[in-house]
């Protein structure tokens, strides 16, 4: 049943939880791209062990893109709360 002013919270909730969900595949997605990045990157000739160059590469290749996903982050948040003032 909707509330005064025509707001649903059932509606309202349900939208909530679609947004929370496209953000997570978004995420997902994310991260599925960014492994199939590091493995091309780093990855010559899989074994059954990791060589210590491949194991160095795909560190780095992580840090590279923790690094820039905070980065990105700490931009966006300057830029709203600028937007926001």
């Amino acid at each position: 049943m909707a509330e005064a002013g025509g707001r649903d919270p059932a509606v309202s909730e349900l939208r909530e939880l679609v947004a929370a969900e496209q953000q997570r595949a978004q995420f997902t997605a994310q991260v599925h791209n960014f492994m199939e990045v590091c493995w091309d990157k780093c990855m010559d000739k899989p074994g059954s062990k990791l060589d210590h160059r491949s194991e160095s590469c795909l560190a780095s290749c992580v840090d590279r893109f923790i690094d820039t996903t905070l980065s990105i982050t700490q931009r966006f948040s300057q830029i709203l709360q600028k937007a926001g003032h």
